[in-house]
């Protein structure tokens, strides 16, 4: 093996409280919410989920971060983040479920115009949800800590005034469904993250904002981009 062309990039990793996870890919499930959908002028497809990818280079930590370029209606998505850490091919619903080592608060972030403009033009939506510093995500933390997913709450608000807020149960094909689906077409491997989907009440930020992000049970974000 000859030697690389210049230094690999170090592994992506978000922090927990058992020390570093590496992130190996992120795939988002969308139209997971019901309000979201019709906020969106879609109906719900309860045949099966869909999904969509953002790049490992896609993730940030919270805190102050570049205004992503190209876009003049930025929106928050507000997510429940599930974690792997086992391989998974072809796995029911319990082998799915097993395979979550934890779970953390996330902003899908979305340059709705280019994504609007890409639905328009039927091309996919990787302007609009793939660049950098879109999946910003809080501390992970372990399955066995969170407990069962209920009705705990997830809420985001921008600049303090509440923006989103619904609670996990609302969400239409559960973590073990949307993983053990998804897994039909990929070898899911630890490193893999979900974004499960975001309820109604997206809407748009600019630099300045301050966007704070909770589920009960895990650690809150709060993330702001800067001019």
């Amino acid at each position: 093996m000859t030697e690389p062309l210049f230094p690999p990039r170090p592994p992506v990793m978000i922090a927990t409280d058992h020390g570093d996870y590496p992130i190996h890919r992120i795939f988002c499930v969308g139209r997971n919410y019901a309000d979201h959908a019709a906020e969106m002028g879609h109906e719900v497809d309860r045949e099966a989920p869909f999904y969509f990818m953002k790049d490992a280079s896609s993730l940030a930590p919270d805190g102050p971060l570049p205004f992503p370029p190209g876009t003049q209606d930025l929106h928050h998505e507000v997510e429940l983040i599930a974690a792997l850490d086992a391989d998974l091919f072809n796995a029911d619903t319990a082998q799915a479920a097993r395979a979550v080592w934890g779970y953390g608060v996330g902003l899908d972030m979305t340059r709705r115009d280019l994504q609007a403009q890409a639905k328009d033009k039927r091309r996919s939506w990787d302007l609009g949800k793939n660049f950098e510093n879109s999946a910003i995500l809080a501390p992970l933390t372990d399955a066995a800590t969170f407990g069962d997913i209920g009705t705990q709450a997830i809420t985001l608000a921008v600049n303090g005034e509440m923006r989103q807020t619904s609670d996990l149960s609302k969400m239409i094909w559960s973590v073990p469904e949307v993983i053990a689906y998804l897994s039909r077409y990929y070898h899911l491997t630890a490193g893999d993250i979900i974004m499960t989907g975001t309820p109604a009440g997206v809407g748009p930020v600019i630099a300045g904002d301050v966007m704070t992000a909770q589920i009960d049970g895990l650690a809150p974000l709060e993330a702001r981009y800067l001019a």
